[in-house]
Formats: structure tokens, sequence, C-alpha cells
């Protein structure tokens, strides 16, 4: 069984026991976390949301909290000497599905 859930403005796709990184959240280490967004069920038995599935809920653990890889962003402007470099760090936490509830 699998579902597909909406957090952080993205749509992923997880099944149990599976451990996946998203973006940050407020919860604490070894919380558990409720994903009530799910967008549809599939399985055995296929559940399509109008935009949600009711009652059906995703509980997770979170396992830890991080940060990407920089990345560099620059921009500049051609043939007026404008330059600017930044650097940007994406948070994230890292969780691992527990159970799809119907």
């Amino acid at each position: 069984m699998y579902a597909i859930i909406e957090t952080g403005g993205k749509q992923i796709k997880v099944e149990a026991g599976q451990a996946i990184y998203i973006e940050k959240l407020a919860a604490g280490a070894d919380e558990t976390v409720t994903f009530d967004k799910v967008l549809f069920v599939g399985g055995d038995d296929v559940k399509v949301g109008s935009p949600l599935v009711e009652g059906a809920t995703v509980t997770a653990k979170v396992e830890k909290h991080g940060r990407a890889k920089k990345i560099t962003v620059f921009k500049y402007k051609a043939k007026k000497n404008n330059r600017k470099k930044q650097g940007h760090r994406q948070p994230y936490t890292k969780v691992v599905i527990d159970a799809i509830n119907i």
C-alpha cells in the first residue's frame, strides 16, 4: 500500500517503512508527526481524493534534522559590472513512515 501526501508545498509518494527527506518541520527528533493532507491511497483498493481522501492519515517518526549541501547562486547583469554571489543550504527533516491509516 502506498499514499501520496502533500507537505512543504510538494507531493510525495510514500510507503510504510520508507525514509524520506522533506521540508523542515517544527517537530523535534524522535517525535511522531501526522500528515492529514492525503491526496491518494493506492494498493488493493484505490481511493482518490477530491482534493483530499476523507479520514486518511499518514503517521511518521522524525529521525533527524539537517541542512543540504551548499549551492552557489550567482547573479550578474551583462556589461554593467553588477555581480552578486550567494550560497544557500536548504534545511530538511528526515522522517520514517510508520503507517498509512485509512
